[in-house]
């Protein structure tokens, strides 16, 4: 398919309708914020399901914050660790445990602001999909991962509009199933298969969610 969504909605609605061919049992939706909560606005409306967040935060490197070195998701009490990253930038294991701790503070104050604080839904014999907007090298998506299977659904699935094959690859040990709609070649960063991927603001998350408790 084309390599390039007009948008997140764009990419939501061509996820949701691979996803409607398949015969989920108790579908939860779980949307990695910002980027994956119009992606998954569409997912759940489509399959009639509720939506919730996995918070996630990526650890950037000391001096390079847009690399990641590791990911520490809500409910987690260790983070995903990527070792080669860490070496190739020189970081030390305390530095990413000194920012998992900090970035947990953030995690709570999303959920306060986009949940209002509710606890998260159960996943006890579900389908729980979890969607981002894409995937580059697997590590914000493994946290995240880890995190759901530990609340145990039935089934994992992790469901995104583009990936990278090596970071698709790492993540698959992870999941039931893995639905990918682009797997390009050459990858360099999901923005560049968006024609529009702007960064949302959290009145865009909280206007995205409105969208799926009204049922439009």
């Amino acid at each position: 398919m084309n390599d390039v969504f007009a948008n997140r909605a764009e990419a939501g609605r061509l996820l949701a309708r691979e996803l409607l061919q398949h015969a989920w049992k108790r579908p939860v939706v779980l949307a990695l914020p910002r980027g994956g909560v119009p992606v998954a606005v569409e997912v759940a409306l489509a399959l009639r399901a509720p939506l919730d967040l996995v918070l996630v935060r990526k650890i950037g490197a000391r001096g390079n914050p847009e690399l990641a070195v590791g990911a520490v998701a809500e409910g987690s009490a260790e983070p995903v660790l990527d070792l080669d990253a860490m070496e190739m930038t020189g970081t030390y294991r305390a530095y990413v445990e000194a920012r998992a701790r900090a970035e947990l503070d953030e995690i709570m104050r999303r959920r306060a602001v986009y949940l209002g604080g509710r606890a998260p839904l159960p996943l006890a014999g579900s389908t729980a999909i979890v969607v981002d907007d894409g995937l580059a090298t697997g590590t914000t998506a493994r946290a995240a991962l880890r995190a759901v299977r530990a609340r145990r659904p039935a089934q994992l699935v992790l469901a995104v509009p583009v990936g990278s094959r090596q970071g698709l690859a790492d993540v698959a040990p992870e999941v039931d199933v893995l639905v990918c709609l682009s797997r390009p070649a050459v990858f360099s960063a999901v923005g560049l298969h968006y024609a529009d991927f702007h960064q949302l603001t959290d009145d865009e998350v909280l206007a995205a969610l409105a969208r799926v408790r009204s049922g439009r």
